[in-house]
This record gives C-alpha cells, structure tokens and sequence, in this order.
C-alpha cells in the first residue's frame, strides 16, 4: 500500500480505473450557457414533473444514474456501488432518488466538492481491489440551496456582486477497472482549510484557500508543474475566488497561465446571463465534468488534466452562530492515457 502514497495527501493509483460512461442533466438556465451541447437532458422545467424542489432534485440523481447506466449498457446490479451526495440536509436528494435501485449506497457530503470526492473514493476503491465497477454522482438545484442556505427564492431578496447562482444540475461517472478511458491516475485528497471567512455570499473567497492548499500539495507530492497538465479546472471558485487562486500562486512565483479555469466561470454565459460572480453547487462541477470535460478528453482535445471541485462545509446553523466558513478541496488527475 505504502507504494502508491507520494505523500501526506497524494496516492498515485496502480492499476488506474476507466471512466466506462458518464451522463449529465441540467436546468432551464444551464441550456441557455456556452456548454449546452454537452448535456445529456435539459428541461425548463425547474420541477422535472415533480411538485417539489427537492423532489426534483432527487428526479435529476434518478435519471442521471439511469442514463450514465444505459450508455454503459449496464443494469444496477452491475454497479458494486454508488457514491453520492448533495447540499440538502441528510443528503435526501441522493437518498431518496437512488432507494428504488437496489446498489449498495454510501451517501457523501463534500458541499461543492462532492464530485471530487464520489470519483475519488471509487477510483480507490477500485483500485483496492474492493469493487469492480462503481457510479460517483451528485447533483444541487437553485431552489433547494437557497431556501436551506440563504433566503428562499420567493422571498426576493437581494443578490450581492460576490454571490453566485446554485447550477441546477447533476452528473454521474461510472467507473470500471477496465475500459475505454480516461483513467484516474492520481488523488490528492484535501485538507479543511478555513481562512475566517464569514459572509455567505461570498464562497468564493472562502473556498479559494483550500483550492491553492490541494492543488499546491498535489504539484509538490507528484513532483510536477502546472505547464504539465492540459488544463487545471477548479469546481466553482466563481470569478473572486479564481482571481485569488491564480494570485497565491503568482506569489509562489509560478503563472498558471490560460491552461487554469474554473467550471463556475464555464457553465453561464455570464454577459447575456445575470449570474453574478458565475455558477456553484454540487452540480456545477458534476456537470461540467460529466460533459464538456470527459467528452474532449475522449475527443483528443486534452492528454491529462487536474479536475479539482472545491466545497464550503458551512451550514444555516453554523452561520447564524456566526461561525467562520471551513473549505476542502479534492484534486483528481484524469488522463486520456493508462
């Protein structure tokens, strides 16, 4: 085992597991940005045919899945396990959209780094030796985010310059031991980074700390170089938080140049569309990965690249206790290579 660790947080995968397939669904909004072709689904319904949000957001997890498995010509008994999460309490959008499917169920909670860490703890356990086949998901709705963490959407408050919009979408990747690529080669998984950050409507400050610690950790353990990777794609930093990223680095001497994006500045056209500082939520990332990212790398477009989602652990609790914003971020390498 001690073989595959490069360091306190970085574990270079010995046999690294395929992508097998991979499906997205998006809302009425993420139709309407730059990355639409990539998506699987679009509805403007923001109910998906449910009399819910949250409901809705479960429909999305079902029907993700169902399509990630259809592409792969799998049934749910095919699947060892599914890891999923996303931002409602308990996590009920996976819970009780994946019940009725019969797989061996580990819910997570990495808030926006969910994605990360589903694909994360399935590439390990895959190359444990522990399971052959496994779907990491997520998924998050405009809605049920913001009635559980700021004001819901009916009540019409006020949107500040920093905040960003909640993407209404899911994604799902389904691993295998073998298959067509892209391979998870490398994991860094990240450490709670918390810089005493307050102001809810500012996640991205908040989580841009925990995105320099990973993706700092990750070039120091694998003994690489940004100039070394394709691209380097954060979670959902949003226009602040990638600005300050792309500062602490600067500071180390070291330009990421046009090669480091962020999926929260990606998903919205955000000249035609009024999303602020640009997309988060679980399903910002997911979305984004499990579209525009697989399908290039498929494609040729990119030989390797860091997919790193970010998350703000904070709750309504925690902040109204006027608690500071803990953050995490995972790091995963993907490469169109074995």
């Amino acid at each position: 085992m001690n073989d595959k660790r490069l360091g306190r947080q970085t574990v270079a995968l010995a046999h690294p597991p395929s992508v097998l397939s991979f499906a997205n669904i998006g809302g009425k909004f993420e139709g309407q940005g730059p990355l639409a072709t990539y998506f699987d689904e679009l509805s403007d319904d923001a109910f998906f045919g449910e009399k819910t949000w949250e409901k809705a957001e479960s429909t999305m997890q079902k029907r993700v899945l169902q399509r990630a498995l259809d592409q792969a010509k799998l049934k749910p008994r095919d699947l060892d396990y599914v890891l999923a999460g996303d931002l409602l309490n308990q996590c009920i959008g996976s819970s009780f959209g994946l019940r009725d499917f019969g797989i061996p169920f580990y819910g997570l909670y990495g808030a926006c780094s969910t994605m990360g860490e589903s694909l994360s703890l399935a590439a390990l356990l895959i190359d444990g030796g522990f399971a052959g086949k496994i779907a990491a998901m997520t998924s998050s709705h405009f809605c049920t985010a913001e009635r559980q963490y700021r004001m819901p959407v009916p009540y019409g408050s006020q949107r500040t310059p920093t905040a960003q919009w909640t993407a209404t979408a899911a994604g799902c990747t389904i691993l295998a031991e073998d298959g067509p690529g892209p391979y998870v080669t490398h994991v860094t998984c990240g450490k709670i980074v918390d810089k005493g950050i307050t102001d809810a409507n500012n996640m991205g400050a908040a989580m841009a700390p925990a995105a320099y610690a990973s993706l700092a950790a990750f070039f120091h353990e694998t003994g690489t170089k940004p100039p070394d990777y394709d691209l380097i794609i954060t979670g959902d930093l949003g226009e602040l938080g990638h600005a300050i990223v792309r500062d602490f680095f600067s500071r180390d001497g070291i330009d990421l140049g046009e090669r480091f994006q962020d999926c929260g500045l990606l998903l919205y056209d955000r000249e035609k569309q009024d999303m602020h500082a640009g997309a988060s939520g679980c399903g910002c990332s997911a979305s984004v990965l499990n579209g525009y990212l697989l399908t290039e790398l498929r494609r040729g477009r990119w030989r390797r690249i860091l997919f790193a989602p970010t998350g703000a652990l904070l709750s309504p609790t925690s902040s109204f206790q006027g608690e500071s914003i803990p953050s995490v971020c995972h790091v995963v390498c993907l490469s169109a290579e074995r």
